[in-house]
């Protein structure tokens, strides 16, 4: 008997019936299930234990208590791992390999070159969008050190208050991180509920527009009045990545993600490649899979070009080519030779796969949520409440995240819960839902968030500066996001 054929033989709760009357057995498995989120709580914030190993222990103890076999509690939870890593992993993966050879290119120094050009009343604006362009294929700490520098010294040339640009920046980051494919977050909540990443993708860029304009050059300014700070901090001490030991450190080699290119790597580089095909390289996975969105929306599956826009607008194969044109357009075609590029190519899978293994982790707590009965007794309560999922989501991730700091972990644990509710749904309906997750998932970064202590020490702001600045546009984005989502539902 396979992995997944023990599981499904597993007699779990989950198949209860959510129109049930309330049970003993629902009571039990959401104290058990408070008791679980406590206990991966405390282990991340007060004894510092690696989130991987909190959810792993948090997972196991929800199982046996729930009163899943105690033979099938680890099966439970593999199957979880697997389910969610299978998919979201090799995505996860080959958004890293682009998002390096973006950064070791000089492609983001291009992009960011070109769009600095100009008015300084727009720069606030130029920055969000700079942050958006730069934080499609890399993760929110890769691309905060990438444009730490920049910010701080187009703050120098101009002489405008530190907060002015930074927190456009901040917000552009951000809000791809929490709302667009293919951020781990988001990911793995689509897996968990089983949503079209296309469609999250088209409704995602919906949703973080006016998210990024609210909570991004509209706040900064009063961000800037607030506190009123030039460019100090250890902004342009960053260029070269956080060092080992510092939040955010990548470990390893110097030429990983953001980190300084060698004398060697530096010679072979003739030239940067040109900010349009920079942008080509970078938005190829976005086109490709808004293309198949479209296709699923808008035509008819009996058409001859429907099958080829599904398979070149799969998250696979549209990073796939994403990776391939980035190892000609940021690679060949500048001056590296194919052994620098696989080095490259290896050392951008080093600092994901803690990333990863948080994602996994938060996929084997979801399924013993599931498989012991939790998410059934929640989908009771949500019914009786007349709460819909997408709120219930929302909630849920805003707790955690305010517990844990982490929005990775928030997002897959909220999609986790709220799934029974999912059950059914259409795929627009269930976009929705991983948004207003991903939405929740931002709210309120403060001490536990190591992204709170990244955007406090790069700007040398004291605790409460970065409050008032950094967690305060976090929580716009979050409530926005919320307020979108809540719109978009009453029409699609």
């Amino acid at each position: 008997m396979g992995l997944t054929d023990a599981v499904t033989a597993i007699p779990l709760a989950a198949n209860g019936d959510v129109h049930a009357p309330w049970n003993g057995h629902d009571t039990r498995v959401l104290i058990v299930a408070v008791i679980g989120i406590g206990i991966i709580v405390a282990l991340i914030v007060v004894l510092k234990v690696h989130a991987f190993l909190s959810l792993t222990i948090g997972a196991l103890f929800v199982g046996l208590a729930s009163g899943i076999p105690a033979g099938d509690v680890t099966k439970s939870y593999e199957l979880g791992v697997g389910s969610v890593l299978g998919y979201v992993g090799v995505l996860i993966a080959l958004g890293a390999m682009v998002g390096k050879l973006l950064a070791d290119s000089g492609g983001a120094d291009q992009v960011v070159d070109t769009l600095l050009r100009g008015k300084r009343s727009v720069l606030p604006w130029k920055m969000a969008l700079i942050a958006a362009i730069i934080g499609i294929p890399m993760f929110f700490e890769i691309g905060l050190v990438l444009l730490v520098p920049v910010v701080v010294l187009a703050i120098r040339r101009t002489g405008v208050r530190a907060m002015l640009l930074a927190i456009p920046a901040l917000a552009g980051l951000s809000v791809l991180h929490g709302f667009i494919p293919p951020h781990p977050g988001p990911l793995a909540a689509i897996g968990v509920l089983h949503g079209n990443v296309g469609i999250t993708l088209a409704l995602g860029l919906l949703v973080a527009i006016p998210s990024v304009v609210i909570a991004g050059p509209l706040f900064g300014q009063l961000a800037a009045r607030w506190v009123p700070i030039g460019a100090a901090g250890a902004g342009l001490e960053v260029a070269g990545g956080a060092q080992d030991g510092e939040p955010g450190a990548t470990g390893g080699s110097p030429s990983g993600p953001g980190g300084v290119e060698t004398a060697t790597e530096q010679a072979q580089r003739t030239r940067t490649p040109s900010f349009t095909w920079t942008i080509v390289t970078v938005l190829s996975p976005v086109v490709l899979m808004l293309l198949k969105a479209a296709s699923d929306v808008w035509m008819s599956k009996d058409n001859a070009l429907y099958p080829v826009l599904q398979f070149i607008g799969d998250p696979v194969f549209a990073l796939l080519f994403a990776v391939l044109l980035a190892m000609y357009t940021f690679g060949t075609s500048i001056g590296f030779g194919i052994p620098v590029l696989s080095k490259k190519i290896g050392l951008s899978l080093l600092p994901i796969s803690g990333v990863m293994l948080i994602v996994g982790a938060g996929g084997g707590f979801k399924q013993v949520l599931v498989d012991g009965g939790t998410g059934t007794a929640i989908a009771k309560i949500a019914i009786a409440a007349n709460l819909s999922a997408l709120l219930l989501g929302w909630i849920v991730a805003v707790l955690i995240r305010l517990a844990t700091g982490s929005a990775t972990v928030a997002t897959v644990t909220a999609a986790g819960i709220v799934a029974p509710l999912a059950v059914g749904e259409n795929s627009t309906h269930i976009a929705l839902v991983i948004l207003a997750i991903g939405a929740g998932s931002l709210f309120f970064s403060h001490v536990n968030d190591a992204g709170f202590w990244l955007v406090k020490e790069y700007f040398g702001m004291t605790v409460g500066e970065t409050i008032k600045t950094w967690s305060v546009m976090e929580t716009l984005i979050s409530v926005i996001g919320l307020a979108m989502t809540l719109l978009l539902s009453t029409f699609l």
